[in-house]
This record gives structure tokens, C-alpha cells and sequence, in this order.
């Protein structure tokens, strides 16, 4: 499994930082593996052995000391090696992010459906985190928080690393005002406003979906109506915790998945699948308060983004 790097000089390239893989200790004349390629080859298939040939071959392979290997460097239990992804064909995300504040210890960045915060899977440089170093040309930013890809709205990024820690203890002391908004069905018989508690945990047989179990509460969310058209009606979310798709499961819990949900409360389109860029998630993290524990100032920020109203045919 690839783990970020631990060695600072470790370049970045093209806004992508190094992943990290170590190599096995093994006994002398043991090894399953004559060369790094080998090694490679077995550990990361998905990839192939001929693109790792061409990445070594390219320089795109370091070992501990930043320098590149040959194509056939030799096994050697015990170091690390430092790889750089790249997708061909990558699919462009056709929207854009916006810039909302920007000093130099914090920026704060709209974000459109669709864009994952950091390159992930199918995504490298069409995620939040690689243009926005390209664009403001700092390549030590460092995200503070996540949303998904799904969602749209606001993201908040380190601009140095010494800062980083300080900005995610208030998300893991629950420091932070978070509120979202959202489109789902009405109905009245659910009573509004109320808060949701309740245990979150992963899916059986669905790596990528939460579901509501039994047990202690490690979730919760306030819910309150703010405005209702016809079957549809927007919501407010304020989540108190920060449990992955806590929002989705809670609202779907209530009888109320959200328009555009591909995942709840049941799968329309798999991961690898082809986006409907016409039809988004209606979640939008719209707005954050805190206090900056690196300035002391009280901090407060609002996308620009508004959710649309999903057809009244649908």
C-alpha cells in the first residue's frame, strides 16, 4: 500500500506530490524480487509492468535520496521508494473553483460538484488540491479538511506546514460551525427542525456506502426546513460531527435522499462510471465559522454557490 512521504525533499511534480512504498526486508538471496521492476510489478499491478518499466525509464521513480532509479536498480529490502501517479486520458471536470480568501497562513476555495479535494483513484490533476497549486503557484498547500466529491462548496487549505496541525484540531475538537444546505423530497410527517443522532458505519459488501447500525451515537446532525416548492424543499444541515457521507445517510435515513444521490438509497451509478454533470448531488457546504488558532481572529466564510432546484416533473 503507497503512504505519503516522509522525507520533506521529496519534490512535487506538476502540483502532485510523491506517494510512498516501502520494500520488504527479506533474507539475503530471498527475495521474490530481482529487481525494483519486479517488485513493482507485483506490489501494483493495476498499473503494469510495462508502465513501470517506462516510468523508471522516465525518471519518475526516486529512492530515499530524491535520486531517480535505473530501470533495472536492483531489489533492496528495507528502503522506500517514491513514485509520481499520472492517468492518460484523465477526464476534465468542467467547472471551476473560486478563491474566497487567501492570507499566508489560510485559503479558503469554493469548490464545484464533481472535484475531489486531492488526486485519488481516476483523479490527478482534476482535483481542488492540484489546480489550486498551479494557480496560486504554492506548492506546500495542504488541505484541512475534506468534502466529498459530490458535494460542492467550501475547503480550507494550509498554506504552510507548521500551521496544518493547529487548523485540524479544531475539526477533530469540534471547533468548527459547519453549515450546509440541501435538496431533497417533503414531507410532512417528518418533524422539523430536529437533530439526528446516531451510529454511522461502513456498509457490508459496499466499500463506498454508510448505513445507520445500532449501537452508540457517533453522529449528529440538526436538520431544519428553510423552504418548500411543490414535492421538493431545502434543507439545513449543521452537522456537529464529521462522519464520511454523514449528511447523505442521515437525510436518507429520514425518508428524504438528496437529488442527485448516486449512492442513497441505492447505487445508480458505480465509481468508475461516467459523471452526469447535469445532474449534481444538491449538497453545498455553504458556510464555516471558527476561530483562527494561528491569528486568534474570528474567522467566517460563505460560498457563492447556490443549489438548484431539481425539475418539478422529476
Amino acid at each position: 500500500m503507497s503512504r505519503p512521504p516522509r522525507q520533506p525533499h521529496i519534490p512535487t511534480r506538476h502540483g502532485v506530490s510523491a506517494s510512498c512504498v516501502a520494500l520488504p526486508t527479506v533474507k539475503p538471496g530471498a527475495s521474490p524480487w530481482a529487481s525494483v521492476l519486479d517488485f513493482l510489478d507485483h506490489r501494483l499491478p493495476l498499473v503494469g509492468r510495462a508502465v513501470w518499466s517506462l516510468r523508471l525509464a522516465n525518471g519518475d521513480v526516486l529512492d530515499e535520496n530524491a535520486q531517480a532509479l535505473a530501470p533495472d536498480a536492483p531489489y533492496r529490502g528495507g528502503s522506500r521508494l517514491y513514485y509520481y501517479r499520472a492517468l492518460d486520458n484523465e477526464v476534465e471536470v468542467p467547472f471551476q473553483a473560486t478563491v474566497l480568501y487567501q492570507d499566508a497562513h489560510l485559503v479558503v476555495a469554493d469548490k464545484p460538484h464533481f472535484l475531489p479535494v486531492t488526486p485519488g483513484g481516476r483523479y490527478v490533476q482534476q482535483s481542488l488540491l492540484v489546480r489550486l497549486k498551479h494557480s496560486l503557484g504554492l506548492d506546500s498547500l495542504s488541505p484541512i479538511h475534506r468534502i466529498d466529491r459530490e458535494t460542492a462548496g467550501l475547503v480550507l487549505f494550509a498554506v504552510r506546514a507548521q500551521d496544518r496541525a493547529a487548523y485540524q484540531a479544531l475539526f477533530r475538537e469540534r471547533s468548527v460551525h459547519k453549515v450546509y444546505e440541501a435538496m431533497a423530497p417533503f414531507d410532512a410527517s417528518v418533524s422539523l427542525p430536529q437533530v439526528r443522532r446516531s451510529r454511522i458505519a461502513e456498509e457490508d459488501g459496499a466499500f463506498f456506502r454508510m448505513t445507520e447500525v445500532t449501537g452508540e451515537p457517533n453522529s449528529e446532525t440538526r436538520i431544519e426546513l428553510l423552504e418548500q416548492r411543490g414535492a421538493w424543499a431545502r434543507y439545513r444541515l449543521e452537522p456537529v460531527s464529521g462522519k464520511r457521507h454523514q449528511l447523505r445517510v442521515h437525510m436518507n435515513a429520514l425518508g428524504l435522499p438528496l437529488v442527485g444521490d448516486q449512492f442513497y438509497p441505492r447505487v445508480l451509478r458505480g465509481p468508475d462510471e461516467a459523471e452526469d454533470f447535469a445532474n449534481p448531488l444538491r449538497l453545498l457546504a455553504q458556510a464555516i465559522a471558527f476561530t483562527d488558532p494561528v491569528t486568534g481572529e474570528a474567522r467566517r466564510f460563505e460560498s457563492g454557490l447556490q443549489l438548484d432546484w431539481p425539475n418539478p416533473a422529476a
